[in-house]
């Protein structure tokens, strides 16, 4: 089994379940991921947590797709954050789970005030009769550097959902129900989809996107989409909005939940002298990505 937060299950996340999938071959066990039912940072230090890169739904399902037996959900409360490592460990590893092996990360820390690391479990595996590996981060990406839910998110923040994808090892997705806008798109000939995503989970900088809207159904929709505060419509700012004008397609989604795909950055959000210039510009931007994601012309 690994233990771990898993935010994203990003490459890295990968490489130590498949890791754990051996070992439970070679031991002739379950192969099991240990994760929680929100990120810990959230409760032990909440003015500071990371934005999200998954949801626990979203997450399940790339946990799933790893083909590990087993993902085990531990609630994580006030209470919890200060359960001891060592109550830890004889509670979830040894008391529910009767585990054989773990794997995690050389830099792992859990407990109370972080005070459970490889080395403890390792003692502690001495005693309880099961095998610990620490291993080394996971190198990947363009330049190498290792994987990690932070430089996923610093991407993000910068618009380079490209670089993200690559530690990813698929495009940033985030999930919201489409509700009701001022119907301002349908206007200018482009009615887009309004998704509220909740506020804890990561959106790329503001700007237009490239991207994909799977509907409930399982269909997949090339998109373009707009993330920010329409500048052109609002002098100042307001709170951040996702549109996606979906290419080729009429419809109602009112209600649905929406998966939104990010796959390449086309420009910034720009504020527009007039609407023609900005209907120009929105042409431009679905050609674009038209091009990118290789829809056909309609």
């Amino acid at each position: 089994m690994t233990i771990g937060a898993y935010d994203g299950v990003h490459l890295g996340h990968r490489q130590v379940i498949r890791r754990v999938r051996a070992a439970a071959d070679e031991l002739g066990c379950t192969s099991a991921v240990v994760t929680f039912d929100r990120h810990p940072a959230t409760v032990v230090r909440p003015d500071s947590a990371p934005k999200l890169l998954t949801d626990l739904d979203l997450k399940l399902e790339l946990l799933a797709e790893t083909g590990v037996d087993r993902t085990v959900v531990v609630s994580f409360d006030e209470e919890a954050s200060e359960e001891t490592a060592e109550h830890f460990v004889r509670r979830v590893l040894v008391d529910c789970l009767a585990t054989r092996a773990v794997v995690v990360g050389h830099d792992f820390h859990f407990g109370y005030r972080r005070s459970g690391d490889v080395p403890l479990l390792q003692r502690m595996g001495g005693v309880y009769n099961f095998d610990v590996t620490g291993l080394r981060l996971f190198p990947g990406g363009r330049d190498g550097t290792p994987v990690s839910s932070t430089r996923i998110r610093s991407f993000l923040m910068g618009g380079q959902v490209e670089e993200a994808a690559a530690l990813l090892g698929r495009p940033h997705q985030v999930r919201g129900i489409v509700g009701h806008g001022d119907q301002r798109g349908r206007e200018l000939g482009f009615p887009t989809a309004n998704v509220a995503v909740p506020g804890e989970i990561q959106l790329p900088a503001d700007g237009v996107y490239a991207g994909r809207y799977i509907r409930p159904d399982g269909s997949v929709h090339p998109t373009a989409v707009s993330l920010g505060s329409r500048p052109t419509f609002y002098a100042q700012a307001g709170g951040l909005l996702l549109e996606a004008f979906l290419l080729d397609f009429n419809g109602d989604l009112y209600g649905e939940t929406a998966k939104v795909e990010f796959v390449a950055r086309l420009r910034d959000q720009e504020r527009y002298d007039g609407l023609d210039a900005l209907i120009a510009q929105m042409n431009r931007d679905v050609a674009a990505a038209r091009r990118i994601l290789g829809a056909p012309a309609p």
